[in-house]
């Protein structure tokens, strides 16, 4: 729950539509995967240049589920 909820956080600080940010959430294991669903628009956004926006999301949300014990990947669609 913590990563799904701190990626969405962030997703829909960032997005110009943040009504349209989603996340489907799958649990394997000990393993959480987030795959985020946004605008087609605000995919530009979401992932940066070089993808460098999806790659701190991704670090932090490894960072806080670390602390907890869980691992989490997160992907965009």
């Amino acid at each position: 729950m913590l990563a799904k909820d701190l990626t969405l956080f962030i997703a829909k600080r960032l997005a110009d539509k943040p009504d349209a940010v989603s996340i489907d959430e799958e649990l394997e294991g000990n393993t959480t995967f987030l795959n985020l669903v946004v605008d087609e628009n605000d995919k530009g956004k979401v992932i940066g240049k070089q993808g460098k926006v999806i790659k701190a999301i991704r670090a932090l949300v490894g960072v806080a589920n670390q602390k907890a014990g869980t691992r989490a990947e997160v992907d965009i669609d």
